[in-house]
């Protein structure tokens, strides 16, 4: 499907023209299924003069990639390596090869399980190369002008740069770093000028090449300090971009000089890291850096360059929702760029500068009309101890916004992860049975800085569920909360945190529901994939308390006695990340304490979060009748 406008602007003027107007009346209940239908597609990504597109393609338990031809999206070739293999992103080498990274991940919820594999192939398919297996790969450069070498990294026991002939599949050493786990940035003529990263003890580390060896120029234990990482090389290729911090405050991007002096801060934001750069088509100047401050939104690094004015003319075309640019061809005449809002899951777009068009290319989930979908409203609380929390309140659209009931629904992770300003299909699917939903990103969230992510460390059960419990109370102070209309339900850490939720704040809520939740944190050291690498124990001793009896006394497990509240437990019972034994004690000790589990979800087949459709479908039906019954409208 084409839709072809004879000017930009003239275009979005017609979008806003015809866009629907917010209704009145709350929309009609949807089909459960409409929520958690497999989007068409998570990501697309051209080719160097934007004749291919790449679409990464979700099926379930394994994530297809699909080649398009630019001109008519025409199908050319179609990538699958099975289950619970997903093809995570790719890299062009030229206009009709490129390098694929397949990861491992079984769960919803899962992380991706390394960088992954990687094959490479025409984009019909024919001349495909598998790079040995047990090597894990990332890109660091495409050698541009080059359509048969890229340079990759390595990072098993060591951090390796290597030079890839991708028509063979060879590979030769160019470079290596003092790094157990670590990537590189290159010149203009791929030679190694930095390397970063962190070893076994989740120390890291920034290294700059001197002659043939590495002089370190900053090093820090997790979520201590400040922080150093370079991101590329200048134009001129003696300075260098980096992402930095001095004691833990939200991140700078900044100009570093030959002699690795701070010369220009480029952009920076109080409250909030930079999400990424943007940068132009020719000698790679950094146009503009993204910071999601509530709604996500752009500083403008270079205004007076060119396409830059084309970026801040497109983000002005569309004010309701957020224009994420995803690459110029090489030459600078393409721009693909992706539009999406909370309410809309999104769609991408192709800029052609020669004839200032901008043309629709695809929906994610076309079904979806954001007519019918809640507001997510960005909000800042006060903690007890005065700490500035942020997050969003999505309210059911076409509600007034008092005496709502309310879930509490915390994010997973915990560390490293924050919810953010987007269309997030359960929070949608709970604002249109009538639930008013609440995300806090509480001390230990990811994006605020390394300063409070580290104040989540080792307070899993305490200060950051009080954070939580802080945010509750101000719905309820703002009278948007009926306080007698209030549950939790959160999975993986999320699970965890509604749970201890219920644990610290016992007369608050009337339930809870923990979805491949942990609920005993001394099993996180014996069971799961976490304690299986010596990377992982590291975090653990890092991030958890480290006494047996705190441990204990920050699990729901071990606090039987205060869970009061009907309770309802989700379990994959091949999830590796949080593996049975967490959902069996929690069951098992509270049924020796004559509260058993109200309701119980257990799915053989499926790992870390629910990947088959009906079972989504059978697991979200009712978690709506439970909610229902413990705190549904009347």
């Amino acid at each position: 499907m084409h839709r072809r406008t004879p000017r930009l602007f003239a275009a979005c003027l017609l979008l806003a023209l015809i866009a629907p107007p917010a209704i009145a009346a709350p929309p009609p209940e949807l089909p459960v299924g409409d929520f958690f239908r497999d989007p068409e597609f998570t990501s697309v990504s051209m080719s160097p003069q934007g004749t291919h597109l790449a679409v990464s393609v979700p099926r379930g338990d394994r994530t297809e990639l699909a080649i398009l031809r630019t001109a008519d999206l025409s199908l050319i070739g179609r990538f699958d390596y099975g289950e619970n293999r997903h093809i995570e992103r790719i890299e062009w080498v030229s206009d009709r090869r490129f390098i694929m990274f397949v990861t491992r991940k079984i769960g919803r919820f899962d992380f991706r399980i390394g960088s992954g594999d990687m094959y490479i192939a025409n984009v019909d398919g024919t001349r495909r190369i598998d790079v040995p297996r047990g090597n894990t790969y990332t890109l660091i450069d495409t050698l541009r002008g080059d359509d048969r070498y890229v340079l990759v990294s390595r990072s098993i026991d060591g951090a390796f740069l290597y030079r890839l002939d991708t028509h063979t599949g060879d590979i030769s050493t160019v470079a290596t770093a003092p790094l157990d786990f670590g990537g590189f940035v290159v010149d203009s003529q791929g030679r190694p000028r930095y390397a970063f990263g962190q070893d076994d003890d989740l120390s890291q580390s920034t290294y700059r090449r001197v002659g043939e060896g590495w002089q370190r120029v900053h090093s820090r234990r997790m979520g201590e300090g400040g922080s150093r990482m370079p991101l590329r090389m200048h134009s001129d290729d003696e300075q260098v971009l980096m992402m930095l911090s001095d004691a833990g405050e939200p991140e700078r991007i900044s100009l570093f000089d030959a002699q690795g002096q701070e010369r220009q801060v480029l952009a920076r934001n109080p409250n909030v890291d930079p999400i990424d750069g943007f940068f132009s088509s020719d000698d790679k100047t950094l146009l503009a850096t993204r910071f999601m401050d509530g709604i996500p939104g752009y500083q403008w690094v270079d205004p007076q360059h060119p396409e830059t004015r084309l970026l801040a003319g497109l983000v002005n075309a569309f004010p309701d929702r957020v224009v994420d640019f995803s690459s110029f061809s090489e030459d600078g005449r393409f721009l693909l760029f992706r539009v999406y809002s909370d309410t809309d899951p999104g769609s991408y777009f192709l800029f052609d500068r020669e004839n200032n068009q901008a043309r629709f290319l695809l929906a994610r989930m076309d079904w979806i009309q954001p007519a019918q979908m809640a507001e997510m409203r960005p909000i800042t609380v006060t903690a007890r101890d005065g700490v500035k929390l942020h997050g969003y309140l999505t309210v059911p659209r076409g509600v007034e916004a008092r005496d709502l009931p309310l879930i509490l629904h915390p994010h997973g992770g915990p560390h490293g992860p924050r919810d953010e300003w987007r269309f997030n299909p359960e929070v949608q699917f709970l604002a249109n049975r009538g639930y008013a939903v609440l995300q806090i990103n509480f001390r230990g969230s990811g994006g605020y800085g390394d300063a409070f992510e580290a104040k989540g460390f080792r307070r899993w059960g305490t200060t950051m569920i009080d954070d939580m419990s802080d945010a509750v109370q101000w719905t309820i102070d703002q009278g948007i909360a009926d306080p007698e209309r209030i549950c939790t339900y959160g999975a993986s850490y999320g699970g965890f945190a509604a749970m201890q939720s219920v644990v610290r704040e016992p007369e608050r809520y009337r339930c809870a529901i923990s979805y491949v939740g942990v609920h005993s944190l001394p099993l996180m050291f014996s069971d799961g994939d976490i304690p299986e690498s010596e990377s992982g124990r590291a975090y653990l001793r890092r991030v958890l308390p480290e006494a047996l009896e705190e441990q204990r006394a920050q699990s729901p497990a071990y606090n039987i006695d205060r869970i009061r509240v009907p309770v309802m437990l989700v379990h994959g019972e091949r999830d590796l990340r949080v593996p049975m034994s967490q959902f069996r004690i929690l069951e098992r000790r509270l049924a020796e304490a004559g509260r058993p589990v109200e309701e119980t979800v257990l799915e053989a087949r499926e790992g870390h979060g629910f990947f088959d459709f009906q079972n989504q479908v059978d697991l979200y039906t009712r978690i709506e009748a439970f909610l229902d019954r413990h705190i549904g409208n009347p």
